[in-house]
């Protein structure tokens, strides 16, 4: 069983960044990040294959990147420009394959704040 380790979470002012890190256990394959606010739903943020192919939430385009060191087993989050809105518990997550449709480790989450 792989396990996931984020860091690098905190509170920041609207306008600021925070750069998020994601440590695997092992070898994975896409690898990605999600969110949940208070009373929504956890939310696709951004997500990275193997070979280093990115799709974005609309609403992050522009402000954050997604990056990866697979030497390392290690997914980044880049956050610029950061907005209350984006205030959530931030998770990891990655697939056990070349070929899962699904995301199948997950980390416990890091908190972000943003003030505004």
């Amino acid at each position: 069983q792989v396990q996931l380790v984020e860091s690098g979470g905190g509170l920041v002012q609207a306008g600021g960044s925070l750069k998020l890190s994601c440590a695997a256990s092992g070898r994975v394959f896409s690898m990605g990040w999600y969110r949940q606010a208070p009373g929504n739903q956890r939310e696709l943020v951004a997500g990275i294959s193997r070979g280093g192919r990115r799709n974005y939430a609309d609403f992050v385009k522009g402000r954050f990147t997604i990056s990866r060191d697979n030497a390392k087993n290690t997914v980044y989050l880049q956050m610029n420009n950061l907005r209350p809105e984006d205030t959530a518990v931030y998770y990891c997550a990655a697939a056990s394959g070349p070929s899962s449709t699904v995301y199948d480790y997950w980390g416990q989450g890091t908190q972000v704040a943003v003030s505004s």
